[in-house]
């Protein structure tokens, strides 16, 4: 597929949280941290924006060219579980302060990928990916994917992502994604998927 990639700058800030957003209204994860469709339409943006500079600080978003889809990726590099666990804790208090301070959930879904996170190995992080919605199911996720997945392989990196919805999951595992330990149950919401996948060739 002849998609055109560039990495972001911060010029595209706006476009990113914008994908984000309307690619994720309806996923199930985002709608157990923000439960209600008027509270997810009014609010759900602020935590896209707060992903999004995290990244554009710390890591790489991927766009394609027409601007349809994007990927954040942070390189991750091999730590103490200990020594992740208790940055993310201070991560997750600051994200909820941030975005929507009376909404715990905000903090918690945090916590809990934080603790699921692998620590050891350096990695590439697929934090999110996002497609407007009248573009889903064209490739441009699985490609934008597979553009870091091929460096990669050639680095001898493997890559790590927590899938928030059973589509994503079949996606990635195409990819050469598999499970990790235990999915994992949002309380009184859906699953989480942990996948890893170890470089090839």
């Amino acid at each position: 597929m002849g998609v055109a990639i560039r990495a972001a700058d911060e010029g595209d800030r706006e476009l990113v949280v914008r994908l984000l957003d309307e690619a994720f209204q309806d996923d199930p994860v985002s709608g157990w941290v923000f439960p209600g469709d008027e509270y997810r339409r009014t609010t759900h943006h602020r935590l896209m924006a707060a992903f999004t500079g995290i990244v554009l600080a710390e890591g790489r978003i991927d766009v394609t060219e027409d601007g349809s889809a994007c990927a954040l990726w942070l390189s991750v590099p091999a730590t103490e579980h200990d020594a992740a666990e208790d940055a993310a804790d201070d991560g997750a208090a600051q994200l909820r302060a941030a975005v929507d301070p009376e909404n715990e959930r905000v903090e918690l879904i945090a916590r809990l990928t934080a603790e699921i996170h692998p620590a050891g190995r350096a990695h590439e992080y697929l934090w999110m990916i996002g497609v407007t919605p009248e573009r889903q199911g064209e490739g441009l996720g699985s490609t934008l994917v597979q553009h870091v997945l091929d460096r990669c392989d050639r680095e001898g990196l493997p890559a790590y992502l927590e899938a928030s919805n059973a589509r994503s999951r079949v996606l990635y595992e195409r990819l050469g994604f598999e499970l990790t330990g235990r999915p994992l149950d949002l309380p009184s919401g859906p699953q989480m998927w942990p996948m890893w996948r170890e470089p090839r060739g």
